[in-house]
This record gives structure tokens, C-alpha cells and sequence, in this order.
């Protein structure tokens, strides 16, 4: 199994970026093959509606690094979606690349993948309602099953290496996967 790992957080080394490690540690361990992708370390334009997607070979008209990320997002088995919650959604890159999947709606190309979210936020659960609800409405329209989520309390850098439970969860998220 293939496990992909996106962190939308423009901070390397913190609690996105940690989570999602940790996630696909435990997926490492139990013999699946991961990688690990930071958005902020890609050029990835707005959708520009301009629906070449939607015709034609069903491919983003776009170039940038997103010609790249398809097919890396054909290829994963379970793609894990990790984003700090900024204004009770998703980093602008985050945002970006959801936009930009529009090409699977009319290839059907992600149809049986699955999905993990991974949230860190500073008031905690409770506030990534609005975040969850577009993640599972997108994943519903694209027929990929959520399969597992994180909503972490965490907010300064690299916070949640303080608390060793929540750590131990994400590695048991990667390594039950199947």
C-alpha cells in the first residue's frame, strides 16, 4: 500500500508536519510504502475555471507543480491531508490544492482512495467543525472515504512533541492501516 503524506503548514518541523511524519512512521512500520510532501515547497496556482478538466483528457490545463502531485495522489492508496486550521479552514496552500483536484471529478481517478485529516488547532477540536465538513463534502464528491481524523490541541511549534499520547495515536493511525 502506498500512503501520502501532504502537509499544509508552511512551518517544517512542527505540528503538522510532526503528525503527519508520525502518521506515516506508523505506516512504515507496518511495510507500506510513504512519502511525505510540503506544499509550501511547491509552486501551485489557483484553479483558474477555465475547465479543460472537465473535457478533452480530463487534465488540468495548469502547469506548475501540480502536474507533478497528480500523479503521485493517482498513485497513493491513502492520502493524509494535514493542515494547521487557519480562520477555521485550511493554509491558502491547502486551499489551493483542493481546488485543483477538480480534475478527478470528471476522470474519477481518486474514486476508492482514503483519506486521513490531520488538524492541529489552538482552541482544539471543537472549532475545526467548519474544516471537517469541507474535507468530508469534497471526499464525498470525489468518493474517497475518510477514514480517520486528528484534531489536536497544539499551537506553538512543535507543542504536541510534549505530549507523547497523542504522538503514540498518530503512529497507531499509520501502522493499523490496510
Amino acid at each position: 500500500m502506498r500512503v501520502l503524506g501532504l502537509v499544509g503548514s508552511p512551518r517544517k518541523g512542527g505540528n503538522t508536519d510532526l503528525l503527519v511524519s508520525r502518521i506515516l512512521d506508523g505506516a512504515g512500520a507496518s511495510k507500506h510504502l510513504t512519502e511525505k510532501v510540503h506544499l509550501y515547497a511547491l509552486n501551485i496556482s489557483p484553479c483558474v475555471d477555465c475547465r479543460s478538466c472537465q473535457k478533452g483528457k480530463l487534465q488540468c490545463a495548469v502547469e506548475d507543480d501540480m502536474q507533478m502531485l497528480y500523479q503521485k495522489l493517482e498513485d497513493a492508496d491513502v492520502i493524509i491531508f494535514g493542515t494547521p486550521l487557519y480562520w477555521y479552514g485550511p493554509t491558502g496552500k491547502m486551499k489551493l490544492l483542493m481546488d485543483r483536484l477538480r480534475p478527478f471529478v470528471a476522470s474519477r481517478k481518486l474514486n476508492g482512495k482514503k483519506a486521513i485529516i490531520v488538524v492541529p488547532s489552538e482552541e482544539g477540536a471543537g472549532a475545526c467543525d467548519c474544516l471537517v465538513r469541507m474535507f468530508e463534502l469534497s471526499f464525498e464528491y470525489l468518493d474517497i472515504a475518510l477514514i480517520d481524523k486528528m484534531l489536536v490541541k497544539a499551537y506553538e511549534k512543535a507543542e504536541v512533541k510534549e505530549q507523547p499520547e497523542t504522538l503514540n495515536c498518530a503512529f497507531e493511525i499509520g501502522k493499523k492501516l490496510k
